[in-house]
């Protein structure tokens, strides 16, 4: 009976140890890629009143990271005007992330019309992307995509948002102030990775726009995320994935369950590797290490493809930004295939052998 004992002590302290080295693994890949610290810029955290543009213009200079503390209000030709979740006050910061104004949101506004006017930035007009990031990364993390899209002849516009300090509904707001900033943009498009995904769903929940066209999905947990399920309670993972990480458990009465189904235009790229068993191998089915790919599937979607590439790499792979780039030009994701959808009434995951047939 005591070895029984032992024995089952073992394997639960075995079990805790896999959990919390996986949770390790988790933001050390996503913050590795990005390349982007999690910290506030020196000083935010300070209640003291806000400096005047003019006076911040005198120390005008580049921050200090800090992404997860901030969110995207305003955006204008790379200009972007963001909220400090902690302190509520505003920020100007150029395209190369100087920033040249701080204090209230019309302190920020005045500063950037007057830039627009000194530099004769032109209208905004056209059709838009709007890029939108997992949990734990930053805008940063669409680098070559991004590249794709600009060559492509799109507005292309990498959203930051505080995905680790708010709730998923609180970063749709974020979003939603971002796109009643676009004007003169005739569409609107989304890429989103992961929980940015989810994002655009809630930001559906409580928001419409005619001007909506196509959206790519990348590594999406809409059934939510098995991992989430198991690390919720983690200690480690509470802290670094905030209320969002705990929002993203597969739950049938949960947050992602109640979330709308897009009625526009929608494809899904799913990592793994087309067969029973993913990368990981803590996951049911196949998988790309952190969402499975029957996760990522939402009935209604024109278009379906798993590739294998893990979670964190999706928007880097080339094959990954040419299905982004062919489908919102052409609505489909293989260029010598038709599209694979998803129909509403699907309640089942494909097959493996139909799954299989996704991938390249």
């Amino acid at each position: 009976m005591q070895r029984r004992l032992a024995v089952r002590s073992e394997q639960a302290k075995l079990r805790q140890c896999i959990v919390t080295g996986v949770t390790v693994a988790l933001v050390a890949a996503a913050t590795t890629v990005d390349g982007d610290a999690s910290c506030p810029e020196p000083g935010q955290h300070r209640a003291a009143t806000p400096k005047s543009p003019k006076q911040q213009l005198l120390i005008r200079m580049k921050t200090f990271g800090g992404r997860q503390f901030w969110g995207d209000v305003r955006w204008y030709r790379g200009w972007r005007i963001q909220q400090n979740v902690l302190s509520r006050h505003y920020r100007l910061l150029d395209p190369d992330d100087y920033r040249h104004a701080s204090g209230s949101l019309d302190e920020c506004t005045t500063e950037l019309e007057r830039q627009v006017q000194e530099r004769r930035l032109e209208p905004l007009s056209g059709r838009a992307v709007i890029l939108i990031h997992g949990i734990i990364r930053s805008s940063k993390s669409f680098g070559s995509l991004q590249d794709q899209l600009i060559e492509d002849g799109f507005e292309v516009i990498a959203f930051d948002y505080p995905s680790t300090q708010v709730d998923i509904h609180d970063s749709a707001e974020f979003l939603e102030q971002l796109i009643e900033s676009l004007d003169g943009i005739e569409e609107i498009n989304f890429i989103a990775h992961s929980l940015g995904g989810v994002i655009v769903r809630a930001w559906l929940d409580r928001h419409e726009d005619p001007r909506l066209a196509r959206m790519v999905m990348m590594g999406v947990p809409n059934a939510g995320a098995q991992l989430a399920s198991m690390l919720r309670d983690n200690r480690l993972f509470k802290a670094v994935f905030g209320p969002a990480g705990q929002q993203l458990v597969a739950d049938p009465e949960g947050t992602i369950s109640r979330l709308p189904i897009p009625e526009f235009e929608f494809g899904i790229i799913a990592g793994g590797r087309g067969c029973m068993s993913g990368f990981n191998p803590l996951l049911e089915g196949d998988d790309d290490g952190a969402v499975s790919v029957a996760s990522t599937r939402l009935p209604g979607a024109s278009d379906f493809i798993i590739v294998p590439v893990l979670h964190s790499f999706l928007m880097f792979n080339r094959d990954v930004v040419e299905h982004c780039s062919r489908f919102l030009t052409d609505g489909r994701f293989r260029q010598d295939d038709r599209p694979h959808p998803i129909p509403r009434n699907d309640a089942e995951p494909e097959t493996e052998s139909d799954d299989a047939a996704g991938v390249p």
